[in-house]
């Protein structure tokens, strides 16, 4: 990198449509992304740099290699040096899309460098890790996001509405699946199952979804059970349900997988007033105004920006930043109950 990555742009302010005849700077966020080893780094580097706030200055990987194709491609510079990166004061963000595994020493060397922070899930292998990383970007005062961009759709917010609104009474059951094809379709990338960058499978990963989604739903859980299997023989589970047991009674099942097509997502709530079932862009609900009768919802709410742009507005003073860190460290919790329950065989207590 020649250079500190430092951007201006200047904006015609108008007010009450009338054109005010001077011109005032406005500052884009200038980011860097550390790690193009996750499937969507792509995916967030486009969105950085399509967003008007925003430029993506450089990219940083651990391998070179591989750090430099996504480079190339982004057409931006590739920085080999994390330290560079972190000590450039023009540097003002970073998307950290590198391996699970680096999350705890990339994120609190980010932090500590006093970067804002969007990052993939989940966010570190253990509750300490966590914990540890919590603490680092508390006390760094930095604005974190982590990506739970299903909190942002249209049915799911309506869900959560209808839920809060107490048109399905007291709910005593609530399912998400989502799933995809990625391993018996083959388009996975090979290090998506490597365990020792992933920290696991399809819970780890895709399971992410159904598990925040759960925890945003319906509360803290009280205890978790699991079962894992492996349909196409890889290192680590392609096929996993979860099965979240909370104060009230009520069960949540965290159903995820990369070996089905079709149908890539399901959210069920039920209780004792009436129901609703969320299933691609549709949502369907019975409850006593209805008399019992299912129901399309006609009208579903706008969906929220995405997390990534979200975390940029923040940055510019405009809303608040989506999912903080402590909402990062419960999912990291609710992930490693998980995978203790299918270890031990046995209900995992939170």
């Amino acid at each position: 990198m020649s250079g500190p990555c430092w951007v201006k742009r200047k904006a015609l302010r108008r007010f009450t449509g009338i054109t005010i005849n001077f011109f005032q700077e406005e500052t884009i966020m200038n980011i860097a992304v550390l790690g193009a080893w996750h499937v969507h780094t792509m995916e967030y580097s486009t969105a950085l740099q399509k967003n008007p706030d925003s430029t993506l200055c450089c990219l940083w990987d651990s391998d070179p290699e591989r750090g430099a194709q996504m480079a190339e491609k982004l057409g931006v510079p590739f920085q080999p040096d994390l330290d560079a990166v972190l000590s450039d004061p023009s540097i003002e963000g970073v998307s950290v899309t590198t391996a699970t595994s680096e999350h705890p020493q990339v994120l609190m060397a980010a932090a500590k460098a006093g970067k804002h922070i969007f990052t993939e899930k989940v966010l570190a292998f253990t509750n300490e890790e966590a914990e540890e990383i919590a603490k680092t970007v508390k006390e760094s005062g930095i604005i974190f996001t982590i990506s739970y961009p299903h909190k942002t759709r249209p049915t799911l917010k309506a869900a959560k509405e209808i839920l809060e609104s107490g048109k399905l009474g007291q709910v005593t059951y609530a399912r998400v699946r989502n799933v995809h094809n990625g391993s018996t379709a083959g388009w996975l990338p090979p290090h998506f199952y490597n365990a020792a960058e992933t920290g696991g499978g399809a819970m780890m990963d895709l399971g992410a979804h159904p598990m925040y989604t759960l925890h945003w739903l319906m509360g803290e859980p009280k205890s978790v059970v699991s079962m894992f299997t492996t349909v196409t023989g890889k290192p680590v589970e392609d096929n996993a349900v979860s099965v979240l047991e909370f104060e009230n009674g009520a069960l949540g099942v965290s159903e995820t997988g990369f070996v089905s097509t079709g149908l890539p997502y399901v959210l069920e709530l039920s209780g004792t007033k009436g129901s609703l079932m969320v299933h691609n862009d549709l949502l369907e609900y019975s409850s006593e105004e209805t008399e019992g009768k299912l129901v399309k919802l006609e009208t579903l709410p706008e969906p929220d920006p995405m997390p990534i742009d979200a975390w940029i507005a923040a940055l510019g003073g405009k809303g608040t930043a989506p999912n903080g860190i402590d909402e990062a460290v419960a999912l990291t919790r609710l992930m490693v109950g998980a995978y203790e329950s299918y270890r031990t065989g046995a209900k995992n207590v939170f």
